[in-house]
């Protein structure tokens, strides 16, 4: 299959200690190479306050995980996040097409500014000033 890119951000409990964060997010990495994906980036973003209660916690510690896999490898990742005790909420974004989009609108804006500059606009006069 084809290999994507992809971000997967997951929550994890506020009470986890940092020492099992850590063992937490080398195994999804390990979980993650071992279906075929590759990790380009794993992102501890410290503990934040959530937008709503989540399994009755209020603030969790995000993590985001950067790679390129197939869809075969995101699904098994997802499942064993499911079935992660710790891992509250997660979410899977496949940010290919939208850099694909992102370089094909640079690549258009760059072909305008070659053909005609952009010219600045002639200053309005100003107003004269009323005495009363």
């Amino acid at each position: 299959m084809q290999q994507r890119a992809y971000e997967v951000m997951f929550i994890v409990r506020p009470d986890v200690t940092e020492e099992d964060l850590d063992k937490l997010v080398s195994t999804f990495q390990n979980h993650a190479t071992s279906a075929g994906a590759a990790v380009k980036n794993a992102e501890k973003m410290g503990k934040r306050r959530l937008a709503y209660d989540v399994k009755k916690f209020q603030e969790g510690q995000y993590v985001l995980f950067t790679l390129n896999a197939d869809g075969k490898a995101i699904h098994e990742l997802e499942r064993r996040l499911r079935v992660t005790e710790q891992v509250i909420k997660f979410i899977t974004v496949r940010t290919d097409e939208e850099q694909q989009r992102l370089d094909k609108i640079r690549k258009l804006r760059a072909q305008r500014t070659k053909r005609a500059p952009v010219e600045a606009a002639p200053a309005e006069s100003e107003s004269p000033a009323v005495n009363a």
